[in-house]
C-alpha cells in the first residue's frame, strides 16, 4: 500500500505553534503533516522539523533506517479472558489500515516492515470484566511491530501493554472504537536503561463511545509514545492521560494530538511527570485541534511537571485550534516546577520529617494518574515503582 497525504502549508497566523515565521514556513500544525505508507516518502529527520526538535535523533539512528531485524527480538505473551477474537492481518486486509497512516520515518518503516500485524478484537456487545494483558520483553536486537486493536459497538475492555527488558522498538498501535464501545488502553514503559522506544498510536473514536488512553513510562534510554486520537462521532469521549519518571540521563517523551471531529465531542487530557537526576529529560506536546464541525465541543488539555533535583529539564508545549464559534469549553494549561514551599512546611509543621514530607507530596502529585488505570494490580506495581524512584533520588 502506498499513500501520500499532506495538506497544503499555510501561515498559521494566530493559530502558530512553536517556530516562527519567515520566507519560509515550516509544517506546526499536526493535521498539517506528511502522511504516507511509503518510508521512501519521508526525507530523514534532521531535528529542525517541529516534531524532532526535541528529541535526540542519534540514539533513535537504528529505527531511521528501512532494514528489516531479526525475529523474535520481543517476546509476547498474552493473557486474555474469553471473548478475545485474535487474529494476523496482511497489509491490505482489513480493519488493518482503516485509521491508521504514518506520519512519520519510524512508524512507517514499523508498517511495512510487519508484514502480519495481531488483531486483538473485542466483539460486539461483549463485556471482558478482566484486562487483556499483553507483556512485551525485549531480548536485545531491533524489533518492528504493527498492533491494531478493535473493540467492536457497544464492548467494554480493557487492554494493557506492558513493556521491559531490551531492544531498539519501532512500534505502531492502530486503535478503532466502535459506536458506543467503552476501551482503556495502557501503556506501560518499564524497559532496562539501553532501550530506546519510539511508539505511534492513532485511534479512531466513534459515535457515543469512549477511550480512555494511558501512557506510563519509567523505564528506557529513550523513550517517544506518540497517541493521535479522533473524536469522529457524534458525543465520542477521549481521555488521554500520562505518567513519567525520568532519571539522571533518561529522555521520556510524548506529542499528544486530540482531534474534535464530529459534535458534542469531549476531550480530556491530563499528562504528569517527575524528573530528577543530572540529564533527567521530559518532553510533552499537546495538540487539540477543534475541527469546523465539531460544534458543542468541551475540551481540556494540561501538563504538570515536578523537577526534583537540579539538572533535570522538562519541556512542556500546549497548543489549541479552534476553528468553530459554537463550542461549550476548551484551554490548555502547563506548569514547571519544585516543590511547594507551602506543602513541604505544612507537613513538617506536623511533626513529619522533610524527606519523607516530599515522598508524599510526590505520592500524591502522581497518584491521580496511576488512579485512573483502573487495574489493581498494576496499579499497586505503579505505586512500587514510584517508591523505588523515591528511594534512589534520596540515595544520590
Amino acid at each position: 500500500m502506498s499513500s501520500v497525504t499532506q495538506a497544503p502549508v499555510t501561515v498559521p497566523g494566530a493559530q502558530g505553534h512553536t517556530d516562527g515565521a519567515g520566507a519560509f514556513v515550516p509544517v506546526q500544525t499536526r493535521d498539517e503533516r506528511l502522511r504516507s505508507f511509503d518510508p521512501s516518502d519521508f526525507p530523514a529527520p534532521t531535528g529542525r522539523e517541529v516534531n524532532w526538535k526535541h528529541t535526540p535523533l542519534d540514539k533513535l539512528a537504528a529505527l531511521l533506517v528501512d532494514e528489516a531485524g531479526p525475529h523474535g527480538v520481543i517476546e509476547v505473551t498474552v493473557d486474555a479472558p474469553d471473548g478475545l477474537v485474535q487474529e494476523r492481518l496482511a497489509h491490505g486486509t482489513a480493519p488493518r489500515g482503516e485509521v491508521f497512516q504514518p506520519e512519520d520515518l519510524p512508524s512507517a518503516i514499523a508498517w511495512s516492515q510487519e508484514t502480519e500485524a495481531p488483531l486483538l478484537r473485542i466483539p460486539a456487545g461483549a463485556e471482558l470484566a478482566e484486562p487483556i494483558l499483553v507483556d512485551l520483553k525485549g531480548t536485545g536486537g531491533l524489533a518492528h511491530a504493527h498492533v491494531v486493536i478493535e473493540a467492536q459497538a457497544n464492548s467494554h475492555a480493557t487492554v494493557v501493554f506492558h513493556h521491559a527488558g531490551s531492544a531498539q522498538h519501532a512500534q505502531n498501535v492502530e486503535i478503532i472504537v466502535r459506536d458506543g464501545a467503552h476501551l482503556t488502553l495502557v501503556t506501560v514503559q518499564r524497559w532496562d536503561d539501553d532501550a530506546v522506544h519510539s511508539a505511534s498510536h492513532q485511534a479512531r473514536v466513534e459515535r457515543d463511545a469512549t477511550l480512555r488512553h494511558i501512557v506510563v513510562s519509567f523505564g528506557g534510554g529513550v523513550v517517544r509514545v506518540n497517541p493521535s486520537v479522533e473524536l469522529a462521532g457524534a458525543g465520542a469521549r477521549g481521555e488521554l492521560y500520562g505518567l513519567s519518571y525520568s532519571d539522571a540521563g533518561q529522555h521520556l517523551e510524548s506529542q499528544v494530538y486530540l482531534h474534535h471531529k464530529g459534535p458534542e465531542t469531549t476531550g480530556d487530557v491530563l499528562y504528569k511527570g517527575a524528573l530528577q537526576g543530572e540529564g533527567a529529560r521530559s518532553v510533552w506536546i499537546g495538540d487539540v485541534l477543534i475541527g469546523p464541525d465539531a460544534v458543542g465541543t468541551d475540551s481540556y488539555e494540561a501538563n504538570r511537571n515536578l523537577v526534583l533535583t537540579d539538572g533535570a529539564r522538562a519541556e512542556s508545549i500546549p497548543n489549541l485550534e479552534i476553528e468553530t464559534g459554537d463550542i461549550r469549553g476548551a484551554g490548555h494549561a502547563s506548569a514547571t516546577g519544585r516543590f511547594d514551599d507551602e506543602q513541604l512546611f505544612y507537613l513538617q509543621a506536623r511533626g513529619i520529617a522533610e524527606d519523607e514530607a516530599r515522598r508524599l507530596v510526590v505520592l500524591g502529585f502522581l497518584a491521580e494518574i496511576v488512579q485512573k488505570i483502573g487495574v489493581p494490580a498494576l496499579e499497586a506495581e505503579l505505586f512500587a515503582a514510584i517508591e523505588e524512584e523515591l528511594a534512589q533520588g534520596v540515595a544520590r
